[in-house]
């Protein structure tokens, strides 16, 4: 079964996410990964909802979230080339043996080390998600302490992107002042190097 990838841009306010992760409860379907944060207008935060489903169910799943009244736009990316990203952070054990072997490992995959301990090493990947499972998988053996993912996150590449813009009629009757009520994704301030 394949998975989905929908962005779903809602307006911000409380119990929006409340609203549409319970829809996928009521009818049945598993979300893979979900991410929220700020869009590129205010008053408007951008889901990332992946979900495992068959092509009729990806329509059926569009079509109940178009119905919701804090949603704007739903849009598949499934079906179209875009740019897809997922960020870990990794605590592996290194001891002192092991440690330059873990680093070299990290390197490879174009990870880095974020934060270093007497017993283990912290690591940051932000790369296509098979790639960092490919980190994960070869850091198991050193053993892997605990592990936090973003979930997917995706944007259409090149000209599909221009066609699918928000409406600024709709956009601008949100409100002018950027709001955190849903959460905000990383910023340009975090230092975040992402890989393919």
């Amino acid at each position: 079964m394949k998975h989905h990838t929908f962005a779903v841009y809602v307006e911000d306010q409380p119990g929006v996410l409340n609203r549409v992760s319970s829809l996928f409860r009521r009818r049945g379907f598993n979300i893979h990964s979900l991410s929220v944060g700020n869009s590129e207008s205010a008053g408007i935060s951008r889901m990332t909802i992946v979900v495992p489903t068959d092509p009729t169910g990806a329509a059926r799943i569009r079509a109940l979230l178009e119905k919701l009244i804090p949603v704007i736009r739903v849009e598949d990316l499934s079906e179209r080339p875009a740019v897809v990203r997922d960020l870990a952070l990794i605590r592996v054990a290194a001891s002192h043996e092991s440690r330059a072997a873990v680093m070299q490992l990290v390197q490879v995959f174009d990870g880095r080390i974020v934060d270093v301990a007497p017993a283990s090493l912290v690591v940051e990947i932000c790369a296509s998600e098979a790639k960092v499972d490919g980190l994960v998988e070869v850091l198991r053996p050193y053993g892997v302490l605990e592990m936090v993912r973003t979930g997917r996150v995706a944007m259409d590449r090149g000209s599909a992107a221009e066609a699918s813009q928000i409406a600024p009629p709709r956009a601008a009757a949100l409100g002018a002042g950027p709001s955190t009520s849903l959460g905000a994704g990383p910023s340009a301030a975090d230092g975040l190097s992402c890989s393919v």
